[in-house]
């Protein structure tokens, strides 16, 4: 029903002919309008006596430019008055205005106020908070609403003429204030920025900072944003410093971590927490780190660095000493294989001559006296010991109570020198080793072959004749060197490889499965999991059954599948014709959807044992089904239920994705502890992924290829050798109604069990 102009009016309590002198007046501004800023981003909320707030009007959009607005704008008063002729188009704006809003949005705004009166979101900002054009002037210390003319939503607006309108005493509205930038009182404005910088590296997401001023004009800054809990998982967090003591100890606390994590990324990577109050924390390596705690913690990491100095410069000297003496033995092996490399390529040389034989013959009939390699090289290895990377500095280690940030960094980035010349003396070591266990198996080689002609040296003529042999002999070479790499294998990254692995599998489960087993898995897919679990494990009653099945037949009318009616079903399994064109992933295809209903024969004649034997028959499927595909490649998988541990004689379904798993339970369940299983899969492993092809059937063969409906796999858990890895626990910000910025907030604590298959 459309509510007149006259009854608006009334609504307001406004009399057009006889204005109140609170309107009428008007004190002027005197608005500096800035050079620089962005309108779109607020800084401050506050609590303003709407008494205390001017109303202008603008003919102009509420996205045109601050100034544009401000200098094309009127008081209020001169869209009231329809005397002076000046003001007659103006009056007809307003009278627009009013025909266009509806009194619910204004009382939804009411509504609004309301609840923020009793309570500021967690977030802060709040659903209307872009109607409230609110702008402040420095030069007269006066609030003002620029109210643009050309906009679709008057609702806050005349809420506030409303308000002013009262008689009695009003109060206040929340609102952000446009066109005001930090106030300095607790940071200047370069904190601000340095703390958005700060934790984006400790969070990987850029923050909202706002100041708050409550009701009494206490002010707050609150830090809203998201910070990643456990792999891609975020959630919520707020920070809320309440004095100027408050904020600088957290700036310093942030900006000593950052300076930490920038200058030493390998020794000091700070992880994020959430507190039990939504607030975020940092931790290092299990432990707390705050205001109070990161001056002994800094300490303590001073004492750890000095400890592991010592220890590496002892490891250096030891590792030193071994590098000298495979260096004297490699030294050793190079002279050795090239004396018989030398008589090697001698006696191929010779054999080619009449002559060149007799004098291989008695030139090498007696061996070489090897005492002499050692003494040959020694000169080099005292030259090895003299280089000055190869020398250890005694550095006198001093003892601090409590150290400086710049003196722990020092300490640090001379341990990083110190701990790379170890890690160049390892990666010598090894190449040394590696060429010992080569040089030996060459000169093995070479002693083998020199023994096979020595063998024939006993006589001039026996020697003759084995030189004279077609036979070319080689000298063989040492085993191929082993790389001291450590393979590196490849991590599954579901945002970038689900793709081509449900493609894969995709391929794999149409080539195995049957439509009867694609079936069964559809069912496993759906709601029904739970009585198919309770059937398999022998756990079903009869009222489960009888439940389900009416739950199924409720359903099936309301999808008017089943009919009052006991009617036959000329359609079958048929659901539409084949003409219809359905997009998965925006790729076309002419294929019909899976008919829970059909699957499982239920219509209005269905009883309980025929229901029954249904599930049983799913769940047979389902195990010959498995017993088919495995996954293939190295994957986890993640599960998450309400404080139960993980069943190995179900059906248990997995998620490809931790965060779509995580969420679907946090929003559909109450529980506040909920264990989050992590399986780490091995190529090979039993599983069936909720592909395309377990959705729709594919009688025209034009069903895209692919895993584009689901992120969801089903693993044979009771064939799987599971060793846990690690137990750990986060928590994650939750709001009791989505979309509702006043909703409560829970604090869920997830408990992760990760295990390697």
């Amino acid at each position: 029903m459309a509510v007149s102009m006259e009854e608006k009016l009334e609504y307001l309590g406004l009399n057009l002919s006889k204005i109140p002198t609170a309107i009428k007046k008007f004190e002027p501004l005197e608005f500096r309008v800035p050079k620089f800023y962005d309108e779109k981003q607020y800084r401050q909320y506050r609590y303003i006596p709407m008494k205390d707030i001017q109303i202008l009007l603008s003919p102009t959009n509420r996205l045109d430019e601050i100034d544009q607005k401000y200098r094309k704008a009127s008081p209020l008063i001169d869209y009231l008055d329809n005397k002076k002729e000046e003001n007659i188009l103006k009056h007809t704006t307003f009278l627009n205005m009013l025909k266009q809003v509806k009194i619910e949005d204004i009382e939804k705004v009411g509504r609004e106020q309301t609840k923020l009166n009793k309570k500021i979101p967690f977030k802060v900002k709040f659903e209307g908070n872009y109607l409230w054009q609110i702008y402040y002037s420095e030069n007269t210390d006066k609030y003002f609403m620029l109210v643009p003319t050309e906009d679709a939503d008057y609702s806050a607006f005349f809420y506030l003429l409303k308000k002013q309108l009262e008689k009695k005493k009003v109060g206040k509205i929340f609102v952000p204030i446009r066109n005001v930038g930090y106030s300095k009182e607790y940071l200047r404005k370069s904190q601000f920025e340095d703390i958005e910088n700060y934790l984006w590296l400790f969070t990987k997401e850029w923050p909202l900072i706002y100041e708050v001023y409550d009701k009494n004009d206490n002010l707050s800054i609150q830090i809203i944003g998201e910070t990643e809990v456990y792999g891609k998982i975020k959630s919520p967090y707020k920070i809320e410093l309440k004095s100027r003591e408050e904020a600088n100890q957290f700036y310093k606390l942030i900006k000593a971590m950052f300076i930490l994590q920038t200058e030493l990324p390998h020794y000091f990577t700070f992880k994020t927490h959430i507190g039990n109050a939504g607030e975020i924390k940092f931790y290092i390596e299990n432990r707390k780190i705050d205001y109070e705690s990161i001056i002994p913690w800094m300490s303590d990491e001073y004492k750890v660095g000095e400890t592991r100095t010592r220890e590496v410069k002892e490891l250096i000297r030891i590792n030193l000493n071994k590098l000298e003496n495979l260096k004297q033995i490699v030294a050793e092996q190079e002279i050795e294989y090239l004396a018989k490399e030398k008589q090697i390529s001698t006696f191929l040389e010779c054999k080619k001559t009449f002559f060149g034989k007799f004098k291989y013959y008695f030139k090498y009939s007696k061996k070489k006296n090897r005492g002499e390699i050692k003494s040959k090289i020694q000169p080099e290895i005292n030259q090895i010991l003299e280089r000055p990377e190869n020398k250890i500095k005694k550095t006198r280690i001093k003892v601090k109570e409590n150290c400086t940030l710049e003196e722990l960094i020092d300490l640090y980035k001379e341990f990083e020198k110190i701990e790379n010349s170890f890690k160049n003396i390892i990666l010598d070591l090894n190449s040394l080793k590696l060429k010992r266990k080569n040089m030996a198996k060459k000169i093995e080689n070479a002693t083998l072959f020199i023994e096979e002609i020595d063998s024939h040296k006993k006589s001039i003529f026996e020697f003759w004749k084995y030189s004279n042999k077609d036979e070319m002999a080689n000298l063989p070479e040492g085993e191929e060197e082993i790389s001291m790499i450590k393979k590196i294998t490849k991590v599954f990254d579901y945002e970038e490889d689900l793709e081509k692995f449900g493609r894969m599998m995709d391929r794999i489960q149409r080539k195995e499965l049957s439509k009867t087993e694609t079936d069964s898995i559809y069912i496993a897919s759906t709601d029904l999991i739970d009585i198919l679990n309770k059937v398999k494990n022998n756990e079903v009653l009869p009222k489960d059954i009888v439940g389900s099945l009416n739950d199924l037949k409720k359903e099936a009318i309301e999808e008017k599948i089943l009919t009052e009616k006991d009617e036959f079903d000329i359609f079958g399994g048929i659901v539409q014709d084949m003409s219809k064109v359905s997009t998965i992933n925006n790729k076309k295809h002419r294929e019909l959807a899976k008919d829970k209903f059909a699957i499982l024969d239920i219509n209005k004649t269905t009883k309980q044992i025929g229901y029954k034997l249904s599930l049983e028959n799913i769940i047979e499927n389902v195990k010959k089904a498995l017993e088919k595909v495995v996954v293939s490649e190295d994957l986890p998988v993640y599960k998450a239920m309400p404080d139960k541990l993980l069943d190995d004689k179900e059906i248990n379904v997995f998620n490809i994705n931790p965060e779509k798993e995580i969420q679907g339970i946090i929003k559909d369940d109450k529980s506040t502890k909920i264990n989050f299983y992590k399986i780490n899969l091995k190529r090979g492993v039993h599983a069936i992924s909720f592909t395309n092809s377990i959705f729709y059937d594919n009688q025209n063969k034009t069903l895209p290829v692919g895993q584009d409906l689901s992120t969801k796999i089903i693993v044979d858990v009771a064939k799987l050798d599971m060793k846990m890895k690690e137990k750990l626990s986060f928590k994650v910000v939750c709001f009791e109604k989505e979309k509702d910025e006043f909703s409560p907030i829970t604090i869920k604590t997830i408990r992760v069990f990760e295990y390697d298959v």
